[in-house]
Formats: structure tokens, C-alpha cells, sequence
């Protein structure tokens, strides 16, 4: 069982819920459960170098979803630690993105990257 169990849980949740109406979607969710079963597995991540820019995409993706139709439910539940999570999740997730982004910028999409992700929220 790995700390970040509740993070991969809405990484796969996105990614199972998401329509596949096109190749590129199918792909970033491919990516989103890669990530997910490698946090699992290690605790961290590597993206390959043609997949960095789709994984941030998909990341920005499960941001957007769990902002606008998780995050007002669980507030309204008053679920205090399923806010923290859900919260963290988002701007991990946002995180994440913008340094995937950065570095496919910079390597011109040549070189895979590693992440490592920030300590979980306190209960």
C-alpha cells in the first residue's frame, strides 16, 4: 500500500471515465494510468520523451475535472480529509504539469523525465 494510494485512485478514476473519442484522449489516458501504476509501484514516475507533453496534459485534465465536479461535493460533505486530498491532488497535479511542460520546452521533446511527487497531506 503506498502513501500516494488516494492520488493514483483519481489519476485511474479520470482515466476510466474519460471518453475515448480520439486516439490522442485514448493515449493521454494510457499515460495517466502508467503514472499511477508506477507511483504504486516506486513511489515516483518516468514519462518517456514522447509522452511528456500528453501526461501533463491529462494532468491538467484530472486538475480541471476534480475542481470543478469533486471538489464542490466534497465541501458540501464537509469531508475535511477528502478535501485535503482532493486539494493536494489538484495542485500536485497542476505542479506536475507545469514541469513537464518546462522540461519538454527545454530538451526540444528529446529526454524522458523522472518526478518524484511532494509529501502527502496530513490527516
Amino acid at each position: 500500500m503506498s502513501q500516494y494510494d488516494f492520488f493514483t485512485a483519481q489519476l485511474r478514476f479520470a482515466a476510466t471515465k474519460t471518453e475515448r473519442v480520439s486516439s490522442e484522449i485514448d493515449d493521454m489516458m494510457q499515460v495517466l494510468t502508467s503514472i499511477a501504476k508506477q507511483i504504486d509501484d516506486r513511489e515516483m514516475f518516468v514519462v518517456d520523451a514522447r509522452n511528456v507533453r500528453l501526461g501533463a496534459r491529462a494532468l491538467a485534465g484530472v486538475a480541471g475535472f476534480l475542481q470543478q465536479h469533486i471538489l464542490p461535493e466534497v465541501v458540501a460533505a464537509k469531508n475535511n480529509v477528502g478535501e485535503r486530498q482532493v486539494r493536494w491532488t489538484i495542485e500536485t497535479a497542476m505542479s506536475l504539469m507545469a514541469t513537464m511542460m518546462t522540461h519538454a520546452e527545454m530538451t526540444h521533446d528529446k529526454d524522458p523525465i523522472e518526478l518524484t511527487l511532494p509529501d502527502v497531506p496530513r490527516s
